[in-house]
Order: structure tokens, then sequence, then C-alpha cells
């Protein structure tokens, strides 16, 4: 099987975009390792989105920080958990993340993981997901696996303990226009916006599977792997900017996702084309197979 090294190998890519991609799929297996140590409970601290953090947050998010500190390559970090990005003298490219997506879901044991986007240069306001050079969602599950992509297509990787090393396990992912699961999450809403219930009504009659989790890594990871789907996270009346943020989560699945054939759209317009004005900025979010998303747009369009 092709290692995660080979694989890079043959890529056209910078050398210090290789660094930092090996170094962040490195923390990854640390952070898998501390995961399964039981690491649980809450720090009483609030994040920069007002979220209180718990304790596998900090511990993800301090491996992430510390990681991209020590790659020369890196002169930006950004994360979900910190204020503003920490920019350092150094590096011509930015590192962003979600350390611990969905990690409300460790204490009872249900996957979570690792949103990443990469750009070049350190200035991200202004940018939109569109200037990304290459994405990474890590899954951390049974198994540890990540996808990723270099804007050439979607691959996925496992990692072989007896090899050591990371394998690839599916080559160029490609989603039907058309899936057959749906992940709909804020479903509260459906008694204020009666279109979210018709829309979920309507996949219900028409043979979609429910498969939602309460985390947007392993519900997208698996629209990914089982090849089409639609996830769904949209604002409310009272909150219409959902809570899923552009730069750390929303921009870099985006990014997974439409170069595995599929979109993401805020519901008016595709995600990859928002423009980033805050660090923390929030989105409502559909993504998933074209088709669908197409479908969700024209119905929300029409309100």
């Amino acid at each position: 099987m092709v290692s995660f090294s080979d694989y890079l190998s043959k890529k056209s890519l910078s050398s210090d975009l290789v660094s930092i991609v090996k170094d962040i799929v490195g923390a990854s297996q640390r952070i898998y390792e501390v995961l399964h140590h039981g690491v649980e409970g809450k720090t009483g601290v609030v994040n920069a989105t007002g979220d209180e953090q718990v304790a596998m947050d900090v511990l993800s998010n301090d491996l992430l920080v510390d990681t991209c500190k020590k790659n020369k390559a890196v002169g930006l970090v950004g994360s979900e958990e910190l204020e503003e990005p920490l920019a350092m003298d150094r590096g011509g490219y930015a590192v962003v993340f979600d350390p611990l997506d969905g990690s409300s879901l460790v204490d009872v044991n249900l996957t979570v993981g690792t949103i990443i986007g990469i750009f070049e240069g350190k200035n991200l306001l202004g940018k939109t997901g569109r200037d990304q050079i290459a994405s990474l969602v890590i899954v951390y599950g049974p198994r540890l696996t990540f996808l990723v992509t270099f804007k050439d297509g979607v691959d996925g990787f496992l990692y072989d303990p007896e090899k050591g090393d990371f394998v690839l396990e599916h080559e160029k992912i490609q989603l039907k226009d058309f899936g057959s699961i749906m992940a709909p999450g804020n479903i509260k809403i459906i008694g204020t916006d009666p279109w979210y219930f018709e829309l979920l009504e309507g996949m219900a009659k028409n043979g979609y599977a429910l498969r939602y989790s309460g985390g947007m890594v392993p519900d997208v990871n698996q629209i990914l792997l089982k090849g089409g789907g639609a996830y769904f996270y949209p604002g409310s009346q009272e909150k219409p900017n959902g809570k899923i943020r552009l730069l750390y989560e929303s921009a870099p699945m985006a990014l997974l996702v439409e170069q595995a054939g599929g979109r993401a759209s805020n519901g008016r317009e595709n995600i990859l084309d928002i423009q980033i004005t805050e660090y923390h900025q929030r989105t409502p979010l559909f993504i998933g197979s074209s088709n669908e998303i197409l479908l969700v747009e024209t119905r929300i369009k029409s309100l």
C-alpha cells in the first residue's frame, strides 16, 4: 500500500508545505493517543467564541499550536480556541484549524476530529476559502484516518500501526450528485422556520436515512466515504449566521467537498466565495452532494 510519505513525494509540492502537512499529521497521532487515555471534563475557561472549553480542546489546541510554532515554514497560526491568530516573524504559510471539532462528544465516546486549512501568505482577512492551498480533516474514531486535498482531488489515509505510518485507503473520492443520507443539525428551529421542516420531511419521504452524530467531522466524513448525502447547519431567527466558523471549519471542509465534486453553501452563496472579514466569522452551512445543496439554495432564495 502507498504510504503517505511516498504519496507526498509524487506530488509537485514545496518542501515547506510537505513539512507542514507531515507535522500536522504527526500531531494528530499524539492527539489520538491522548484521546484514548480518557482525558475528559471542562476547564472552566470560555474560548474566543464564547464556548466553554473542554480539556481535550485545550490539549489538542496546544499540541497543534506548538507543532506549528516549531515549523519554520509557518508564519501564522489561527485557531478557533484563540482570540486572534499568532503571527511569527518567519515562514510564508498560514495554518488555521478547529483543533477538536465535536469536543462535547468526547465524554460520551463518540467520534471527533480536527479540521485544518492552509493558506499561502500571512494575511487572512479579505481572502476567501478558495485561497486555501490545502485542507485536511482528521477523524479520531475506532481508527485514525484523515482526508486531504491539495486542490487536485481528495484522498483518504488510514494509520497502520504495524507500518508506523499512514497508508492510502481511498483514492480520488467522488460524491454522486445525489446521496441517500442526511445529517441535519439545529433541528430545534423547525418550529420557527417551516422551510427547514419541509426540507427534512421531503428528504425523509424520499428515502433518505438519518445519520446525524452531533459532530460535523464524522458526519461529513461519512458523506464523503459513502459517496453522497448532505449535512445541514442553518442559522436561526435569533442567530441568522448559525454557529459554524467560516475560517476554521466551513472553508476547509468546503474545499474538501468541492474537490470531491460536491458543494458547500450558506444557502445563498458558495462558502468558498465568502470573504473572510473576521477571524471568528460564522456562517450557516449546507454541504454535500451538489444537486442536494443546489436544491437547498433554490428553496432558501425563494423565501
